[in-house]
């Protein structure tokens, strides 16, 4: 038998016990959601900012504005551009430099 078999017979079983506890792995209720808090206006030099608090877990999001003129093509119309950040510091996935590919669908997603 291979110890990937052994584990996971150990962590089926452990889950098995949960589960008949009605308890999740965290410890929490299988009905206990996680404590969620929501503050705003934390970052001074951004228009607007917040961060959301889930359990352990933290998003903090700033948003920066730039009033300029309109197309003189259409002069009764505006333009919203947006970009994303995702900093190295909030996942090893993401790298520092020029936007990666999940900045660039996130600014399109909020684009639409």
């Amino acid at each position: 038998m291979s110890n990937d078999v052994i584990l996971s017979t150990i962590k089926r079983d452990y889950i098995y016990r949960l589960a008949e506890q009605n308890k999740r792995v965290d410890g929490r209720d299988f009905n206990e959601y996680r404590k969620i808090s929501i503050e705003t206006n934390l970052i001074r030099k951004a228009e607007g900012s917040a961060r959301v608090k889930l359990g352990n877990t933290q998003v903090l999001v700033g948003v920066k504005l730039e009033v300029g003129e309109p197309y003189p093509d259409s002069p009764d119309k505006g333009v919203l551009t947006t970009s994303a950040e995702l900093i190295p510091l909030a996942s090893p996935d993401f790298e520092a430099g020029p936007p990666d590919k999940d900045a660039i669908e996130l600014a399109r997603v909020v684009d639409r």
